[in-house]
């Protein structure tokens, strides 16, 4: 795999998206938030909450995509915690503090352990849950790092190099493999705090106790090739939701949501509006800079509005890249304007079973 620092550019998709969603940052007592906050406000959010080798950037794709029919999205960074209940306070303050009461979550690995984390102590707040490669006791991992009561004096270096040896290394599909250098590329970003309080996360031992919220609002969105949360365990998480949604994609690695987006976000399209969250479209054409819903006088003073072809450029030429690009600036959009519907998926075999 590349390093990060090596040269490697980042993804033309990846640069346009940071030109119009901003980031944002924000302190809530000794905690300090990293997010994206995209979509009408008006629809509940779908929060992202990524892995231990994640950040908010890793969802990109989903909320260029999603965001454009209509749905809102927020893609955390994990902050500096450094157990479960911390974690779960903070994040309840992290909502308190964007006013809101009521969310859907996307977890990925360690990410989707911290949302049922929070769904059994906090049921009243989590409406569905979207659940992929995670699981549902960190036992194994605690085991598997005799050495984590010194990770706080441990070097940076190693820290990342611990956490990259969790990532699987070549051959991949070339999808899979750009995936890979995007999420390494991200890893070298974190601190030696982020890294740490990431991997205490992980390794303090704990499990997920029975949810409220029942199996028909769970999506389990697995790979059918490899992760690095061992079979085992992806198992266990199956046989504790039963009555759950499974959605299978027969590839995509460690990061489906960089490698397989299309497929990814179908399905995370389908589970929204499978619990009862109503987009609004008609609101996506008024998306300013600020991240917020336009009124009529944005729309008609040219705010930055984006479109699906924007995640798409990795699979054209420069000339189309360029005229989309001046497309989606363009403040020319009527209000009668068809939107851009999901892409059809002709390259991968999708399964929705119950």
């Amino acid at each position: 795999m590349k390093v990060a620092g090596g040269g490697a550019a980042e993804p033309g998709d990846y640069v346009y998206f940071k030109s119009v969603v901003p980031l944002h940052k924000i302190s809530i007592g000794s905690k300090l938030w990293r997010y994206y906050d995209f979509g009408p406000k008006v629809v509940p959010p779908l929060v992202c909450i990524p892995g231990i080798a994640g950040t908010a950037d890793v969802y990109y794709k989903q909320i260029m995509s999603l965001c454009m029919k209509g749905y809102r999205v927020i893609s955390i960074d994990v902050p500096q915690v450094w157990n479960h209940h911390e974690w779960i306070h903070s994040f309840e303050k992290f909502l308190d503090s964007m006013n809101i009461h009521h969310v859907h979550i996307y977890g990925t690995s360690l990410g989707g352990f911290l949302a049922q984390i929070f769904a059994q102590h906090r049921p009243r707040r989590v409406k569905s849950l979207v659940l992929s490669n995670t699981f549902l006791e960190t036992h194994k991992f605690s085991a598997a790092m005799p050495w984590s009561p010194v990770v706080n004096w441990t070097p940076s270096f190693l820290l990342k190099r611990y956490l990259l040896t969790g990532i699987r290394d070549g051959p991949h599909e070339p999808f899979i493999a750009d995936s890979v250098d995007f999420v390494v590329g991200q890893v070298e970003t974190l601190s030696r705090d982020d890294l740490s309080s990431r991997l205490m996360l992980n390794v303090n031992v704990a499990s997920v106790g029975s949810l409220t919220l029942p199996d028909s609002l769970i999506t389990i969105m697995d790979t059918n090739d490899y992760s690095a949360v061992p079979q085992q365990l992806k198992d266990q998480l199956n046989e504790r939701y039963p009555g759950a949604r499974r959605a299978v994609l027969k590839t995509g690695g460690d990061f489906p949501f960089l490698s397989r987006p299309d497929e990814v976000n179908l399905y995370l399209q389908l589970h929204l509006r499978r619990v009862g969250v109503e987009p609004r479209p008609d609101l996506v054409q008024g998306f300013t800079r600020n991240g917020n819903a336009g009124s009529s006088k944005d729309q008609k003073n040219g705010g930055d509005n984006f479109d699906e072809s924007a995640g798409n450029n990795r699979h054209q030429g420069s000339g189309d890249s360029d005229r989309d690009r001046r497309h989606c600036g363009s403040g020319s959009h009527d209000s009668d304007e068809t939107l851009p519907t999901s892409t059809m998926l002709d390259n991968t075999v999708l399964e929705l079973v119950m």
